[in-house]
This record gives C-alpha cells, structure tokens and sequence, in this order.
C-alpha cells in the first residue's frame, strides 16, 4: 500500500487525481491540501470531489500532512512545486511533479533536491499517450532528417497560464534531438510582421488557448509534397491522472534521483 498526499486537491486536476487515487486499492489517499485560506478547507475531500464522505478532511499546506504520506502528487503552479520540493527534501518524501512552467533555474532546483534527498519523477506530461508520442516524433526525426520542416502545434483550455506548453517544448526537445539539433537555439516561439523565410534548422512551436479544450497537440514533419502529422488529443483529466497515480506507486522505494515517465513506462530503452 502506497501513501498517498495531492497538492492542490480543490482544483480542477487535483480533484481528478484525488478520483483516481481513491478508486485504486493499491493506493492509500493519506491526505490532500490547497493554500491556507482556500475556502473549502476542513471540509470532507470526498464532498469536494464528488465521492461522498471519504473520511480525509482538505488540509492547509502540506506542513498539515506532510507526516501522512509516501509520496506526493503535484501538479500546482511552478513556484508552489518548488516549495513542496523544498519541505519534501527534508523528509524524504518521494514526488510525482507533473506541474508545466518551471523555468531553467527551478528546474534544476528540482533536480538538485532529487539528487540529494528523495525520488522524483517528472514530466511535462504523465499521459501514456503523449510519453509514446515523445518517442516516436524522436525516432521519426531521425528517419525523415533535415529534409522535412518541424512544426508544432498545441491547443488548451482559456485558463491555461503558460504557453507555448510543457508538452510542446517536451516534443520539441525531442524532435530536436533525433535531428541531432540544440532546441534551445532553433525554436521559434512566435511569429509576426515580416519575418523572412524559413531557416532549415528551426523547430516551431504555436499555441492556442480557447474554450474548454484539454489539450491537443499535432508534431508536423512537413517535406516536399508530403506532410506527416503525430496527433495526441485528451478529451479528458483522466489521461493525466492515471499516469501520474502509475508513477506515484513506481515511485516509491526508488533511490533518490529525477526520473522520467520513460522511465516509469520502460521506454528508456
């Protein structure tokens, strides 16, 4: 039995992970908590979630349940991971961070406190789909070469905060990679006015934000005469959740060290 703790189980990811969490029975949903002030504090997580009573109450800061768990489910905001990071490294406490955003410098914060004092496994995206579409815009890069243009295109919901996503940067590295390519340097981001041609090495990357999409993402390989197209589309949270409750019981007695879900998967090879 793995136990379980969900930052940021009052919203919308949150409530689906703590959904998945408690219909698995190798699972323990040891406790939940949202920031101190969040209105639905003390109340039973189960009423939150729509499950009925559980037994668990919404707590105030991981401090409140830090003692209760094995590992923790994260997928908040990037400052907030950081911060859970810092209070899980003192305990041991193992880490599932599907949180998007991090920038360079919280990156490898997250990878140093890994490093140092618990097991973490982290991705931009926990769905199995979109961990085998990694790897196959990575082999397809390989095969088709600099003959074909790459060109990524992601669409998500009005509220999402960041952009372009941790999964399209996520593809891009890895286009990048089977192309044998620093991604850092050949990503476009965005386009506007009078920008010329395009260079053969660069990797672009748009958004588009609107309604309630969950999100989609299409790889193009765009050569002469020919296009070929890797699409992943969640029409749900679910995807997401059960990754993340997959890594979340692989996790747990692993040596200290960032891991991928690659890893979790066995993709790695």
């Amino acid at each position: 039995m793995v136990r379980v703790l969900v930052a940021g189980a009052a919203g919308r990811m949150g409530q689906q992970i703590v959904r998945t969490v408690h219909s698995m029975p190798e699972l323990e949903l040891a406790g939940a908590f949202e920031a101190p002030g969040h209105p639905a504090i003390g109340r039973d997580l189960g009423e939150v979630c729509g499950l009925g009573p559980i037994g668990v109450p919404l707590s105030a800061g991981l401090e409140s349940v830090l003692d209760k768990g094995e590992v923790l489910i994260d997928f908040t905001f990037h400052s907030a991971s950081i911060g859970f990071a810092r209070l899980a490294a003192r305990r041991g406490l193992a880490m599932v961070v599907g949180t998007t955003g991090l920038s360079a410098d919280e990156e490898a914060e997250l990878a140093r406190l890994a490093q140092e004092s618990f097991p973490c496994v982290h991705a931009a995206n926990m769905a199995v789909g979109v961990n085998v579409l990694f790897k196959l815009v990575e082999k397809t890069a390989r095969i088709l070469g600099n003959a074909y243009d790459v060109e990524i295109l992601e669409l998500h919901h009005r509220l999402k905060k960041d952009a372009p996503s941790g999964t399209a940067i996520t593809l891009g590295r890895m286009a990048a990679r089977g192309l044998e390519r620093n991604f850092d340097e050949v990503a476009v981001r965005e386009r506007n006015g009078i920008i010329g041609a395009r260079t053969d090495a660069e990797i672009g990357i748009q958004a588009i934000r609107g309604g309630d999409i969950v999100g989609e993402h299409t790889v193009y390989f765009v050569g002469q005469g020919e296009r070929l197209e890797l699409t992943h589309k969640a029409s749900s949270r679910d995807n997401f959740a059960r990754g993340a409750v997959r890594a979340a019981a692989w996790v747990k007695g692993r040596p200290k060290g960032m891991y991928s879900m690659f890893d979790v998967l066995g993709l790695n090879d």
